[in-house]
């Protein structure tokens, strides 16, 4: 009888700390804002800012590991729909309908918000014979009232194509003589070889001054003045740049937003939060985007000698 108590208590003792153990391995494997592993999906004309945010956040976090598809703006939403994928990086938030068919699917609504402005940019060859296009050149070449072949920055719904039409054809459609490549890197070449193509890319592909690739890029394009369509002053064209958009003076800005599934603070917001707190808004600022979290302004001092 003794033995067999002794038994059924080693047994028992057992069960407990495989369960403990168990449960202990549960909780070890729960993300946490500096520790874990989580997928994301992002906007492809986003890909060399998000890049760098990634990669000094994993250098920063050494416990945690990002997996991220740079894919179509499409695409990234579809991701959104299924378990794997914590968070998308795109151009729009979520409508208040689209943010009650989440909480109807998660039983919490998501979060997002916007972390930076980019500019779609409009490239052309360097020895193209114009660089200088108004708002209605635009429009007539989207629409195709302009006979030149314009290029897009990929073969499905991109957020660069879904811009355009919203917010420069309100809608309309492309005429025949728009194109797509597979990728933003794609248009990039196409427009250094030819004069007779216009193209439109994330302004993060080109816009980086200091990196090499995109310097040898500006060697063989060109970056296209628009007419500002909210300048009180006549004739005023610009260039996408940090300044022009933040004075609203280049007419093709667009937000850059997160999209956030967690209801509880796991890696999905300490990544959200590493972006917009400083150090990511500066990743943003470095990369030739306009922080939309906190300001950079340059203040002139002077020092005292005695």
């Amino acid at each position: 009888m003794i033995k067999s108590i002794i038994g059924l208590s080693l047994i028992v003792g057992s069960m407990f700390f495989v369960s403990c153990k168990s449960n202990e391995k549960a909780v070890d494997d729960r993300d946490t804002p500096t520790k874990g592993m989580i997928n994301i999906s992002v906007d492809e004309s986003f890909k060399p800012a998000i890049v760098e945010q990634i990669r000094v956040h994993e250098a920063s976090f050494p416990q945690t590991k990002i997996n991220v598809s740079y894919t179509s703006e499409a695409d990234c939403f579809r991701d959104l729909q299924s378990d794997s994928t914590r968070m998308i990086i795109v151009a729009k938030g979520l409508t208040e309908k689209e943010a009650e068919f989440y909480k109807s699917v998660l039983s919490y609504k998501p979060q997002y918000g916007v972390l930076a402005y980019d500019a779609v940019a409009v490239i052309v060859n360097k020895d193209a014979i114009d660089s200088i296009f108004s708002f209605k050149d635009i429009q007539d070449i989207l629409s195709g009232k302009q006979i030149i072949t314009a290029i897009m920055d990929g073969k499905s719904a991109t957020s660069t194509v879904r811009y355009l039409k919203d917010s420069v054809l309100k809608k309309g459609e492309f005429g025949k003589n728009v194109v797509a490549a597979n990728n933003s890197q794609e248009v990039i070449d196409i427009v250094a070889k030819r004069k007779d193509v216009i193209g439109f890319v994330g302004m993060s592909w080109i816009g980086d001054s200091y990196d090499p690739k995109q310097v040898a890029y500006l060697q063989k394009i060109r970056l296209s003045r628009i007419e500002c369509t909210a300048c009180l002053e006549k004739n005023v064209f610009a260039k996408p740049s940090q300044a022009t958009i933040t004075r609203g003076e280049y007419p093709l800005a667009r937000p850059l937003y997160y999209i956030l599934k967690e209801n509880s603070a796991g890696l999905g917001t300490g990544f959200m939060n590493f972006m917009s707190l400083e150090r990511g808004q500066l990743i943003f600022r470095r990369s030739f985007l306009a922080p939309a979290k906190m300001a950079f302004q340059k203040r002139s001092g002077s020092i005292k000698s005695e």
